[in-house]
């Protein structure tokens, strides 16, 4: 006889990866004047999915501990279409649109399980440049993962300040060796959330992510800092328990935590190798304190959307140089359909500079 279960999985976890391919495309083309055609443009995705949930409710109650991850993952794919269309049709700007995209790392968070065990969704958490790549997703999916392996947080609850989140790779093994990518959360954002903007390329290319959380609101731009001690003291716990790469070691972040990259990753006792800020703001004065030491050579990858309403490109242009002229060395790249939003697409490049160097 067959499973139900298996033939309601079969209905429901396309739809709903479709759901959430879906939400990330709106999350990068996400651009304010563009949110009422580009919610429009999305078309009856979330109708899809909504159809599909109830399947989940006529599971027995032994099926409860699967079932209740799938839903959790479908009800914030869909609180997120919900509060996108509310922001596409009111008047509350762009942060309702930015609170709508919240639902959408929890849901990832409570599907990423199914990785190990469901094809479609081991897939989905690769990125696209990695998905016809059979050889990766057979050793993904004979890994015997390690209890320190997979998706770790340390005293990293949405409710909690200074923690980070952590993705190792399932394949890990201490004899080998990767590069770590630190990635900063924008302003009120979250690591916990953040994690998920690289987790996909993190687990495709086999680099451990940590993804810290500020101890304020957001990173320490201006007065006391107590943030660069914090990143030292995560990138030594990382180092310390993992085998990391000591040659790669990346900071990256976005918007105020590109900023702090770039604040931070300046400093002449910084543990990190390359910077690659993402959307930030950045001034001049930046490169005239930092060490010139600190400066000659260094790998730096500039990101920044032509769009960017919160932090004009012109930003970036003179970031690239301000800092070549120091020394650095410097790749800028604008990218001319890209807001002040997150560009995954642009991960896959900015690993290849890192992992090349």
């Amino acid at each position: 006889m067959t499973d139900p279960t298996l033939d309601d999985l079969s209905v429901f976890v396309p739809v709903l990866l479709q759901a959430l391919e879906t939400l990330g495309f709106v999350a990068r083309h996400f651009h304010p004047p563009r949110l009422a055609e580009l919610v429009a443009g999305v078309g009856a995705r979330d109708e899809a999915l909504r159809a599909v949930r109830p399947r989940l409710d006529a599971w027995p109650a032994e099926r409860a501990a699967l079932r209740a991850p799938l839903v959790r993952a479908a009800d914030h794919a869909l609180a997120a279409f919900d509060a996108l269309r509310a922001a596409a049709a009111g008047a509350e700007g762009p942060l309702a649109a930015f609170r709508a995209f919240r639902h959408v790392p929890l849901a990832l968070e409570a599907l990423y399980p199914f990785a190990q065990v469901l094809p479609p969704v081991s897939r989905f958490f690769l990125s696209p440049d990695r998905r016809a790549d059979l050889d990766l997703q057979q050793r993904l999916a004979a890994a015997q993962p390690r209890p320190d392996t997979g998706l770790l947080h340390v005293d990293n609850t949405y409710d909690s300040r200074g923690g980070f989140s952590l993705y190792v790779p399932e394949t890990y093994t201490p004899e080998t060796a990767l590069p770590l990518v630190v990635a900063l959360h924008g302003g009120s954002g979250h690591g916990r959330a953040f994690l998920f903007s690289w987790l996909r390329d993190a687990r495709g290319r086999g680099a451990i992510l940590a993804a810290p959380t500020s101890t304020g609101p957001t990173w320490a731009l201006s007065g006391p800092d107590p943030d660069t001690p914090n990143l030292k003291r995560i990138v030594a716990d990382v180092c310390e328990r993992w085998a990391v790469d000591p040659r790669r070691i990346l900071l990256t972040g976005l918007s105020d935590g590109g900023t702090f990259a770039y604040l931070s990753g300046l400093e002449p006792d910084s543990p990190f190798t390359h910077l690659a800020p993402v959307a930030a703001a950045f001034h001049p004065m930046l490169a005239e304190f930092a060490d010139p030491e600190r400066l000659a050579g260094l790998p730096v990858h500039i990101v920044h959307g032509a769009l960017d309403w919160m932090f004009p490109a012109d930003l970036a242009r003179q970031a690239h140089r301000t800092l070549a002229a120091a020394g650095a060395a410097v790749v800028h790249r604008e990218i001319a359909d890209l807001s002040h939003t997150y560009p995954q697409d642009m991960n896959p490049a900015i690993l290849d500079w890192f992992m090349a160097a």
